[in-house]
């Protein structure tokens, strides 16, 4: 069973990407996801360049998070001092519609991939801070600009009901309309040519990918390819008490670092892998 393991919000603070360092350099971390207008995106890129073995893909943030162009170019979309909103129901229905929000929406998409594209990394994959790029018109304008940068995967936070029950996890009607609603995304995906993940794991959890959970995951793994993601940081600060008060960034890097976790992906039939080495394959 090939398994990604990544971490998301790279380039969000100087804590996180300490965070997704060491999970890299001493855990099992193989993948994060890049924050081009994050707080310490420039810290971020400094250490991915010196770390080449670590996979780089795109946060592309259009919620809650700072937005790449300058507040005036795209007004409506973000507050004065440039960071788009947190309500979610509120932007799906702007980006859904209002046409000059999705003129102001796409320019800004591709803004961020030309911004990745500035760093000079190898762009390994694209998925979106909360999910956003399950919004049709998010995904769709997520695919055409990264096409135009070369993206070739997209994660899809799909998060199989049958294992998530099986580890005492509650399938509701929530997570199983969000788990039907992710086949969009995914036939988005491939009638671009574009190779996706399985399986999503850290969407029920999130913010809580203990040691304890990920031994117990390991063991349900499902056939297929599974990307399992953190939100490892190496202490708390300001932005991530503001942000996500109730993520144990901390316990989530322990979880990368334990040597328990390593040994039971070594028992187990798990491979892992990236998403470039997926599309190496093909």
């Amino acid at each position: 069973m090939p398994v990604i393991v990544s971490a998301d919000d790279f380039g969000l603070s100087v804590a996180v990407n300490e965070g997704v360092e060491r999970a890299h350099r001493d855990g099992i971390l193989s993948t994060a996801s890049l924050m081009v207008a994050g707080d310490a995106a420039a810290d971020a890129v400094r250490r991915a360049r010196a770390m080449p073995g670590l996979r780089i893909g795109l946060h592309l943030t259009v919620i809650e998070g700072p937005a790449v162009l300058p507040p005036t170019e795209i007004a409506g979309l973000v507050d004065a001092t440039g960071q788009f909103p947190s309500d979610q129901l509120r932007l799906g229905l702007r980006y859904a519609f209002n046409p000059l929000a999705r003129r102001k929406l796409e320019r800004e998409i591709a803004a961020q991939f030309r911004a990745f594209a500035a760093t000079g990394l190898p762009l390994d994959h694209a998925n979106a801070h909360k999910h956003m790029h399950l919004h049709p018109t998010v995904g769709r304008l997520l695919i055409e600009a990264g096409r135009a940068h070369g993206l070739r995967a997209i994660r899809v936070p799909a998060e199989p009901a049958r294992v998530m029950a099986a580890l005492g996890v509650p399938q509701g009607l929530g997570p199983r309309t969000l788990l039907q609603w992710t086949r969009l995304l995914r036939m988005q995906a491939r009638r671009a040519g574009m190779i996706t993940n399985d399986h999503a794991f850290g969407i029920a959890w999130s913010g809580g990918m203990t040691e304890e959970r990920v031994m117990r995951l390991i063991a349900h793994l499902p056939p297929g390819l599974s990307e399992i993601y953190f939100h490892p940081a190496a202490g708390r600060d300001p932005l991530l008490d503001r942000l996500m008060p109730g993520y144990a960034h901390e316990s989530e890097l322990a979880t990368l670092l334990s040597p328990r976790v390593r040994a039971a992906l070594a028992r187990s039939a798990v491979a892992e892998t990236t998403y470039s080495d997926r599309l190496a394959l093909t």
